[in-house]
């Protein structure tokens, strides 16, 4: 959805919320825990059309944070395509 083009129903009518105020809302709201005192604030990209939503962490120093804090996941034999 970055590129501006959803991936459920091709639509361009996509809009994003980086500089909606305030970023991340009471309680944590439009945010993940990255670590028992940090949260990473998201942007937020809506289809217009058929209401899709995708998520991305908005600071880079915080998905630096999340690579260095959170375990990676391990990819499923089905992940790794035919042999």
């Amino acid at each position: 959805m970055k590129t501006g083009k959803c991936p459920k129903c091709q639509s361009f009518d996509v809009y994003i919320g980086t500089e909606v105020f305030p970023k991340s809302g009471p309680f944590g709201s439009n945010t993940i825990p990255v670590s028992l005192t940090s949260v990473a604030a998201l942007d937020n990209y809506v289809c217009g059309e058929c209401g899709y939503v995708e998520r991305y962490v908005a600071e880079e120093s915080k998905l630096k944070e999340i690579k260095r804090k959170w375990e990676k996941t391990k990819p499923s034999p089905s992940a790794a395509g035919p042999e």
